[in-house]
């Protein structure tokens, strides 16, 4: 008689999860959708966390007979070139806006940091993938269309920030002017495409899109790439990649995440770069003078600018290290 004898199949790596230490931070959330969203929310609390406090930590310090750039703000100087709390010259006139901003980030992060600690803690691990309104956030990193549904949503968000500056020079007071030293209301924005594109391609002058001095350019600007960011985003939630972007691209987490790194560093080294060159974004009132004489003077427009370069070289040697996985 033959008797059969059950053959016991080893188990592969492949099928065994695979273990990741906490020193490995939202990779161990690589397909646990639920917690990366607790992870990716609590992380936007400690940036609003950051925000308040640093704008109370430098209101506390804050000396209105010295010159902001003079003592060691970046934070103050950004709400002031908004039209913030100040008159006439750049002067300070009014400092409870810059403790009000400051609490209501704290507020905020509250929020956020809770919403984060439920989706971590209590929310499920994985976020369903179905037609009700919690399964419209569930995704999965292969499906495309969902894919550039996220890139859509991010880019109407980016769009509204763009036109809430519109919304603050055009409607809710104005911005600082430092051609008049002073706030005002921008009645007459460029729209003039013509115009507005042509900084893209230095024929405003040398420094290209850091050439603009003028308020009205500066406000068109937002209304266009506002228009173009909502339109881009609208885009891509109703259409699906196209067959050349399908082969083309990397449809990974790590990808997307190399992608969005690549962004943050573009939009770092413009900002360093408009924070070196440009006055009428970045007052000299506020930031100091572009041309300092003298190795002992470090002004905030110095920490500013330095800051945005290393921090953006630091992003983009994270980009191009990212090994993909198709």
């Amino acid at each position: 008689m033959t008797v059969a004898v059950p053959q016991t199949i080893p188990q592969t790596t492949s099928q065994t999860p695979k273990q990741y230490t906490w020193s490995a931070g939202n990779a161990r959330f690589t397909h646990l959708s639920g917690k990366l969203l607790g992870a990716h929310i609590a992380h936007a609390g400690l940036i609003v966390l950051w925000a308040g406090a640093m704008t109370l930590f430098e209101l506390s310090r804050f000396d209105p007979s010295l010159p902001m750039y003079e003592q060691g703000l970046i934070l103050l100087p950004h709400l002031a070139s908004l039209g913030i709390g100040v008159g006439a010259g750049g002067a300070v006139v009014n400092t409870y806006p810059y403790f009000a901003i400051g609490v209501i980030h704290l507020v905020s992060s509250a929020v956020l940091g809770a919403g984060g600690l439920y989706h971590s803690l209590i929310g499920p691990d994985v976020l369903p993938q179905e037609k009700s309104f919690s399964g419209f956030f569930g995704y999965d990193w292969s499906d495309k269309g969902k894919m550039t549904t996220i890139i859509g949503i991010h880019l109407i968000l980016l769009g509204l920030g763009a036109w809430f500056l519109v919304g603050k020079a055009l409607f809710w007071g104005g911005l600082y002017d430092p051609t008049v030293e002073n706030v005002r209301v921008v009645t007459d924005p460029t729209l003039n495409p013509g115009r507005i594109f042509s900084y893209l391609f230095g024929l405003q002058g040398a420094k290209g899109m850091a050439a603009v001095d003028n308020l009205e350019d500066l406000v068109g600007g937002h209304v266009w790439i506002g228009f173009v960011c909502i339109l881009g985003g609208i885009w891509h939630i109703a259409t699906k990649p196209f067959a050349w972007a399908q082969r083309s691209l990397y449809w990974t987490g790590e990808a997307y995440l190399s992608y969005s790194l690549g962004a943050l560093a573009y939009m770092g080294f413009l900002g360093g770069y408009f924070a070196t060159f440009n006055t009428l974004a970045y007052p000299e009132v506020f930031y100091g003078p572009i041309s300092v004489a003298g190795v002992d003077v470090v002004s905030a427009r110095t920490w500013l600018a330095n800051s945005h370069f290393v921090l953006s070289g630091v992003l983009l040697i994270v980009t191009f290290g990212t090994r993909f996985e198709s």
